[in-house]
């Protein structure tokens, strides 16, 4: 480039610089360095208002890179989850009758109601809760018909959709169903809560208290415990 281009090309990037424009901008429309730049522009004074504009831009630029930044994390944390939950898959295999059972003994020794006599399973998570039904069905034949349902759920949410919810996914009728627990809001209370379920805490009852202290046996025989 001739000297009268270098000048037209600096003479361009001062009228720039005087609009008000930054040098990241300028950059954009002009190809020199940015040390070439800054001598060019280093004794021209911006306006009040051209400096608030910068100063925002600045801010926004700033703010845009840490959500770009944080969505970026987010994403190669999903990623990386979804490849460990497939590696889980593949390590846990095909759960065969045997392995079904076990579970379900489990599920019961955390969740399960070990008043003797009373039975009965709780939990918030459905998919938990249609593998108990199952398990009920396959292990204990227990009936549909022999089945209760009960809903423990936070005021303000829906009691109606919840009985809905719950009876479409263990297909046990509504009205097989006891009355809804609704737990006040506690407005006083500090406490934040984080986890509010929107269908509420369903619970699996049955009465049938030979069956009950069966499960209760197999929760002993695997832990390898005595009748207390």
């Amino acid at each position: 480039m001739g000297y009268f281009g270098k000048l037209e090309e600096k003479l361009k990037v001062q009228e720039l610089r005087k609009k008000g424009l930054s040098y990241g901008e300028i950059l954009q429309q002009v190809s020199i360095s940015k040390d070439t730049l800054s001598r060019w522009c280093r004794d021209i004074v911006l306006t009040k208002d051209q400096k608030k504009r910068l100063v925002e831009n600045k801010m926004y630029g700033q703010r845009k890179g840490s959500q770009i930044a944080a969505e970026n994390k987010k994403r190669k944390r999903f990623l990386r989850t979804k490849e460990i939950f497939e590696k889980s898959k593949y390590e846990l295999g095909k759960l065969n009758k045997r392995d079904r059972f076990i579970a379900g003994i489990a599920f019961y020794a955390g969740e399960g109601d070990k008043t003797d006599g009373k039975g009965g399973f709780a939990n918030a998570d459905p998919k938990i809760i249609k593998f108990m039904v199952k398990w009920f069905k396959e292990f204990c034949a227990i009936p549909l018909s022999k089945f209760r349902g009960a809903i423990w759920i936070h005021e303000g949410l829906n009691v109606e959709e919840a009985k809905k919810y719950w009876s479409i996914l263990t297909k046990i009728p509504e009205n097989q169903f006891h009355k809804t627990y609704v737990a006040k809001n506690k407005i006083k209370s500090r406490k934040i809560r984080k986890n509010i379920h929107q269908y509420g805490v369903f619970a699996i009852r049955f009465s049938d208290s030979n069956k009950q202290r069966r499960i209760i046996g197999w929760i002993s025989a695997l832990l390898g415990g005595k009748i207390s």
